[in-house]
């Protein structure tokens, strides 16, 4: 039998692409190389009667369009608002940002009555030009090359957009392309209690520290979520983020996808240059197809199924400079009862968004310091969150499930990453030591603790590096630079191989955007 189109990997990336295709009539294979699908997307019960959202664990990116284009509502997603962004500190002060502007304004003016007043402004600030990236997230990437008419128009339309954001909104925009988060947001505010959780959304997934270059524009990150036409909304998917993928994969079957599980995939298939299909890992099995479309990395993609004999050296020279550079882990634990913060005890709304523990900017830069040099942080910053507040099926009552997000831990450990199985403890035990600070007793109220480090990112779910946005969000990296100048349409140097996953525009993070776009280009072209 031959497809339309095989889709390598069963992320919600590659799950939404098989949507789009299949909804256009399309014959569509995907593969899975894991037991179920969802990529870094997934939710599994890896100790009796708790679910875990094993790796991703929030939404706030995934696209509204395509939330309506594949109407996954009826597919049982699910988003549950995050109420608050709570950082408690080491001395048992705290500090509560809301999503009433009032609350938020009295939690920041017991640190600075100068940020308080502030506050609002930077949102507006950032607002405005959150809602003109959006008009590039949700398009192909601009081809600034390009001669074709109708792209040039669109480079015109963006450029007429920019320019009436007016001159303070342009010089906002060169800062964050250039400047560091931390030094970025010392223009606006002068309290380390607000800048220190403001300032991380721009090293999540990146080995970069808060006061490096570049790390300013992922701020904008947090200002481009959108749950039900909230912006700057966070939220959680009923069930972990495992019920995206679980409702991407029903709208793909709905409309007549196949879905195989167990299915790795070894290599492309090739014949006179072109892709005819995939070769299956073990068996050996070919399948055959008239585009073969990857949501893996582009460095595996590339230098790994493909082969780099099948490429042109400037492109297998730029792939190997193709940044990934894992620094980050997660651990997931399982508890008897609920973990009360010092800081503000209770089980309030405080607590029933995500926690932060970064109490300084001095704290996050230790914390790099030690991953430059190959290890990874003692006393880390955290993300955290307790899903069964706002889901109580994830775990047996009265008992909870807590997620973790670590950072930093760097793939490039000085023992080297085939060491990181010897040290996966001792990561796991500087996460429950750090959080056992602000939460007392917490050792004890360890049912079950499971630690993921970069290597086992990498084993497990295919991510090269442990990075889990498929190669790292820099300047360098993004727009039509992503994966590699020339190559950012997803289109690929070898004809009928196409990229969808989060290693294309607009990048990482689970808005499935990347596997849509790419869809759409290929229906455009004809080219499936």
């Amino acid at each position: 039998m031959t497809y339309d189109a095989i889709i390598i990997g069963g992320g919600h990336n590659g799950l939404c692409t098989a949507a789009y295709l299949a909804k256009a009539g399309r014959k569509v294979l995907v593969l899975e190389r894991r037991h179920l699908v969802g990529g870094a997307a997934v939710s599994e019960e890896i100790y009796p009667g708790f679910t875990y959202t094993v790796c991703s664990y929030v939404v706030s990116l995934l696209r509204p369009w395509i939330i309506r284009d594949l109407n996954l509502a009826k597919h049982g997603l699910h988003v549950l608002p995050l109420e608050a962004a709570f950082t408690p500190l080491p001395d048992g002060r705290s500090l509560c940002r809301w999503p009433d502007p009032h609350k938020t304004r009295e939690e920041i003016a017991q640190f600075s009555v100068k940020d308080a007043d502030r506050y609002p402004e930077f949102g507006k600030a950032m607002g405005q030009l959150a809602r003109f990236a959006k008009l590039i997230i949700d398009k192909p990437a601009p081809d600034p090359a390009t001669w074709s008419p109708r792209e040039l128009m669109d480079l015109l339309g963006l450029s007429r957009k920019f320019r009436d954001l007016g001159d303070d909104m342009a010089s906002l925009q060169f800062k964050l392309a250039t400047m560091s988060s931390a030094d970025f947001l010392d223009e606006w505010f002068e309290s380390d209690v607000l800048k220190a959780p403001m300032s991380v959304s721009g090293i999540i997934g990146t080995m970069l520290g808060v006061r490096s270059p570049g790390t300013a524009y992922v701020l904008l990150h947090h200002y481009m979520g959108e749950i039900d036409g909230a912006s700057r909304a966070w939220g959680f998917a009923k069930g972990g983020n495992g019920a995206v993928s679980n409702a991407l994969a029903g709208a793909a079957v709905e409309h007549g996808a196949e879905i195989r599980v167990n299915a790795g995939v070894e290599r492309v298939l090739l014949k006179g240059g072109k892709a005819v299909g995939v070769v299956l890992s073990g068996s050996g099995d070919e399948i055959r197809a008239k585009t073969v479309i990857s949501t893996c990395e582009p460095r595996l993609t590339f230098l790994g199924m493909v082969g780099e004999e099948n490429l042109p050296d400037p492109f297998v020279a730029q792939m190997k400079r193709y940044k990934l550079r894992g620094s980050s882990g997660k651990v997931n634990f399982a508890l008897d009862r609920f973990p009360e913060f010092s800081a503000r005890p209770g089980d309030g709304p405080h607590v029933r968004g995500d926690v932060a523990i970064c109490p300084s900017i001095d704290y996050l830069e230790t914390a790099y310091d030690e991953a430059k040099y190959g290890d990874f942080s003692q006393r880390p910053f955290l993300n955290l969150v307790i899903p069964s507040l706002l889901d109580p099926g994830m775990a047996p009552p009265g008992k909870h499930v807590m997620s973790a997000f670590v950072q930093y831990a760097p793939y490039h450990i000085k023992e080297g990453p085939s060491h990181w199985p010897e040290r996966r403890e001792a990561f796991g035990d500087a996460v429950t030591d750090t959080i056992a600070e602000y939460v007392p007793g917490f050792k004890e109220m360890i049912l079950h603790r499971q630690v993921l480090t970069p290597w086992d990112l990498e084993q497990e779910f295919g991510l090269t590096e442990g990075n889990i946005f498929h190669g790292e969000l820099s300047a360098d990296q993004l727009l039509f630079n992503r994966p590699t100048a020339g190559w950012a349409r997803y289109r690929t140097p070898v004809k009928n191989l196409w990229l969808a996953g989060s290693g294309a525009h607009p990048g990482g993070g689970v808005m499935a955007a990347p596997g849509a776009l790419a869809a759409m280009q290929m229906l455009k072209e004809r080219a499936v």
